[in-house]
Parts: structure tokens; sequence; C-alpha cells
């Protein structure tokens, strides 16, 4: 199965060794990295030089066209998600796609039609959900020994300047709410099986207005309602100085809390944090079902319809961050100091 990556910064990278990791396993011997594009034609040439790749091109287009190529991973910014998802499905490839798939509910519905139409699986890397301690947790859920009420997440972290978790500075701005959004969202609804279920999810939101140096919103919060009555209440920043991920997850038989990749309660450690490099990562186990439902013919695991209840939490929001926009005029923005 020959892989091309559209994108070379860190995550693409991340998915690039994950792939060198599992081709040292008898099951993934057939996987093969071919190619890689992207903006910048030294990048890309280095790219491929580093994870063995035949071909480096700074036109996506080029690559999808090659027949040679059977799967994409698109690892471009947030922006190009739909586009390009949309260009390869079309071109006949199979495409796993980092969060989020788009950037509107809208062109989710759309892209999962596509995928349907031309008989291509298409995945989502909500990576969270091939998490050890989160799949312990939507366990106890799932079999009743936990019954939640609510889940209080926190997902912050410093991006004051256009700069990503590993110092590598970016040609492109991130998106709060569709990207790191997203994966709380879907952690959230996840964990309460609201995404098995596909059901409407109440959300009230409060977005700030763009402020900073990246001149986007950094900060929000967003407070949701399942329909079996439970409150999701998710907080996230680009401001914070303290970098905090977690979610509080209270149940009615006891109260867990996945923080630094672990999952305890109350009394003891249940999950410690999984390898960082390997087969058993949680991004080695997401790639490796993508890879398998190519190879069987099957709807993967995280597919459109998985993940239409978090964008449409997303869409409401963005919908009324842009209505408050339009009643306060374009030119509107948070101030650098309260």
């Amino acid at each position: 199965m020959n892989i091309a990556i559209l994108g070379y910064g860190s995550i693409a990278q991340d998915h690039a060794r994950t792939i060198l990791a599992l081709r040292r396993a008898p099951t993934w011997t057939d996987l093969r990295l071919y190619g890689v594009a992207g903006p910048s034609e030294e990048s890309a040439a280095e790219f491929g030089l580093k994870f063995g790749m035949s071909e480096a091109s700074t036109d996506p287009g080029h690559l999808l066209a090659d027949p040679e190529v059977d799967a994409v991973i698109i690892c471009s910014p947030t922006d190009l998600h739909a586009g390009q998802t949309e260009q390869a499905l079309n071109a006949g490839k199979h495409v796993l796609c980092e969060i989020p798939l788009a950037t509107s509910l809208a062109e989710t519905d759309r892209l999962t039609r596509l995928a349907e139409k031309v008989d291509r699986r298409l995945m989502v890397c909500h990576t969270q959900r091939y998490s050890p301690a989160l799949i312990e947790a939507r366990r106890m859920v799932q079999v009743g020994e936990l019954h939640p009420h609510s889940i209080v997440s926190r997902y912050m972290f410093g991006r004051r300047e256009n700069v990503n978790w590993r110092g590598r500075r970016r040609s492109w701005t991130d998106n709060l709410l569709w990207h790191h959004g997203c994966h709380a969202v879907d952690a959230a609804l996840w964990l309460l099986g609201v995404a098995d279920r596909g059901e409407a999810v109440e959300t009230v939101s409060q977005i700030a207005l763009p402020s900073g140096d990246l001149d986007i919103p950094m900060d929000l919060s967003l407070v949701l309602r399942t329909q079996r009555d439970q409150i999701a209440t998710i907080a996230m920043s680009y401001h914070t100085h303290i970098s905090i991920h977690d979610y509080l997850i209270i149940g009615e038989e006891t109260t867990v809390l996945f923080a630094d990749s672990r999952l305890r309660d109350n009394e003891r450690l249940l999950v410690d944090a999984p390898p960082s490099e390997g087969l058993e990562t949680p991004m080695a186990r997401q790639d490796a079902e993508f890879f398998r439902a190519v190879r069987e013919d099957r709807e993967p695991a995280i597919s459109g319809p998985s993940v239409r209840s978090t964008m449409a939490v997303l869409q409401a929001a963005q919908d009324g961050l842009d209505a408050r926009i339009a009643a306060l005029g374009p030119q509107a923005r948070h101030p650098r100091e309260p």
C-alpha cells in the first residue's frame, strides 16, 4: 500500500515515524511511504529524503494524480483539509485526514457523501479516541460502572506566537475552535456515547473576539447538554502560561480524572500513560485501523458520520461568533488589556 502525505510539519513527521514503526510488524510489511507534497520545494525534498520517499512535490495535485498512490494522509493546515480531502477522494485515493475534517458542518456532510459515492475509505484523526486512559473511561460508561452526570474539560496552552507545540514556527494560523475544540468536544461526546448515537446536542458558547498578534479568538467556553440531560463544560485558551489538558468525568458511582494521558479516580491510578513510540501509541493504533479498513474494504472506526455530532456543535458555536461579529462590526477586537 503506497502512502502519500500532504504536509511536512510536526504531525506529518509523527505519521511517517508511525508508519515506519508499523512496517516492522509482519502484518504491515506492505506499507510504503511513497511521496510528500507541500509548499516549499526544499522542505518537501528534505522530508522525502528523511523518510525514504521516492516522490517530493510542491503540487499536491501532481502527487494525487499518481496511479501508484493508494492512500493519502492529510497533514496540511486546517483550512486546506476539506479541499484536499475532496481532491484526494475524487482522485480515487483513500484518505486519513488530520483533525478537523473541515471547518463547517456542510463541508463535513459533503465529504461524507463523496466518500460513499466514490467508494473510498475516509477516516479522521480523532486520536484521543485511541488513548488507553480514555478508552477505559468509555468502557466504564458503556458497561454501566460509571453513569456520568457531567464532564468538565480544560484544554489550554500558550499560542501567543505562531509557533506549534514543538517550537516550530508556522506559516499559517491555528484555529482554537475547529482544531483543538474539535479534539475536546469529540472526546466529551464520545465518552458520553453521543457520537455513537448521532444525537443532537444543545450548545451554548462564549467565544472571545479575535485578539493578539494572531488576530484570532484566543479563549472560549462551550456548555453542552445531551438528550440524557448530561452537561459537558469545555474551557479553552491559547493565552495561558500553564498548559492544562484534562477531562473530569463526574458520575453517580465515582469520579474519574483524565490528565497527563493517565486515568485515576479518587483513590488510585487506573491507567498509566501509553508509550511514546512503537506499535502501542494512540497514533499507531489509529493509523493501523485506517489501513485495516482499506485492506478489508470497510468503514473505518472514525468516519464522517462518527464525527457529525461534534461538527454540529462546532458549527453552532461558529454561528454564534459570526453573529456577534456581524452585530459589532468586522473590526471588533478583544482588548489586549482587560
